[in-house]
């Protein structure tokens, strides 16, 4: 988002290296709430109802949320690590939280808010990878960002994914990819974007229809640690295909077997949580993948760093038996304070 692609390639030096992100200005469409919501309206890409607003435009705010059916979805137009977005069913909660938004709850991510209508359905993620002119579509996941089961709490940088996505059928997908995916790439072409990279697409599936939560220009965590594990192709000669602009020669081949993750987490995140408890019993399981997040190494042994510490991804033959490896593993892996959810996939 801060033009690591424009860096290189405006380097004499640099540019002959190959980057996979967008450029700066396309970037946006994950910097901005609101220029990636007017590029969606643009491209006639469907998506929630919407107005922007800052401080000194709450009083319109206001009078915008009373227009609209609850519950009320606020979301910082910058980037807020996750977590600046706010869903809350009582308006004068809302219009409560909106005020702390604008005043800095999220520095200068919520100088302006961005208010949408709550869309109904249940959400997934799709990715793309794409040379600006070709796309593949990559698996889809669906991830759980909130803290607690049941889908209740506060939102985290995700506790959990499962890929694929049950309900994301062919004809589900077959819309998705006419009705968002080629108007996203034709939109990126009509804006002389130089996009070449990921496509993370977070939709809402209403009643089998499609519509667009965001866009982030990266692959998402956790979704990654269950999307990469089904691409069997190699993915170093699909970022060359990416590189020389001949994404259409590409072909990817995905395993068939359903991939979960379960993040172990830090007791008290995404509030104040304590660092530096030994982690033990990290050693590999069947069909079974430990991807570090908040950990460090000291000396001979590792210790938590962070907040979101551990995702145990893990291969099975469908969900339930994805999960109860992963399970098995996020039990025997140790440390003080350990915390995770066990109803990853409960709405599938």
């Amino acid at each position: 988002v801060k033009g690591i692609y424009d860096f290189f390639t405006d380097d004499t030096e640099l540019e002959h290296i190959a980057i996979i992100g967008p450029s700066k200005a396309a970037a946006e469409l994950e910097g901005s709430k609101e220029f990636a919501k007017n590029f969606m309206i643009k491209n006639n890409i469907p998506t929630a109802q919407y107005q922007s607003f800052t401080k000194e435009t709450i009083n319109k705010a206001f009078v915008f949320l009373e227009k609209l059916k609850a519950p009320y979805v606020l979301k910082a137009d910058g980037l807020a690590a996750g977590k600046g977005v706010i869903i809350e069913s009582d308006l004068s909660v809302a219009k409560l939280k909106l005020k702390e938004m604008l005043n800095g709850q999220f520095g200068k991510a919520s100088q302006k808010v961005v208010i949408e209508e709550f869309l109904e359905g249940i959400e997934l993620s799709v990715f793309v990878l794409t040379d600006g002119e070709s796309y593949v579509i990559l698996p889809e996941a669906k991830d759980y960002k909130r803290i607690g089961e049941g889908d209740i709490g506060p939102n985290t940088g995700g506790m959990g994914a499962i890929s694929p996505v049950p309900f994301a059928n062919s004809e589900f997908m077959k819309k998705v990819e006419e009705q968002i995916i080629k108007p996203t790439i034709n939109g990126f072409k009509k804006e002389s974007f130089d996009y070449k990279g990921f496509v993370f697409i977070g939709l809402m599936n209403n009643n089998g229809e499609p519509s667009v939560i965001e866009y982030n220009v990266r692959m998402g965590d956790p979704e990654t640690e269950v999307v990469i594990p089904r691409i069997k192709s190699d993915l170093v000669q699909l970022f060359k295909a990416v590189a020389d602009n001949k994404l259409s020669e590409a072909t990817i081949d995905i395993d068939e077997r359903t991939v979960s993750t379960v993040m172990l987490v830090s007791k008290g995140y995404p509030g104040n949580y304590e660092k530096g408890k030994e982690i033990s019993e990290l050693n590999d399981a069947a069909d079974t993948m430990i991807f570090h997040a908040g950990t460090t190494i000291k000396g001979e042994a590792i210790f938590t760093n962070g907040g979101r510490v551990i995702a145990v991804s893990a291969y099975g033959k469908n969900m339930n038996d994805a999960l109860k490896k992963s399970y098995l593993k996020v039990k025997e892996i140790n440390f003080e304070g350990k915390n995770y959810r066990n109803d990853i996939g409960f709405d599938l």
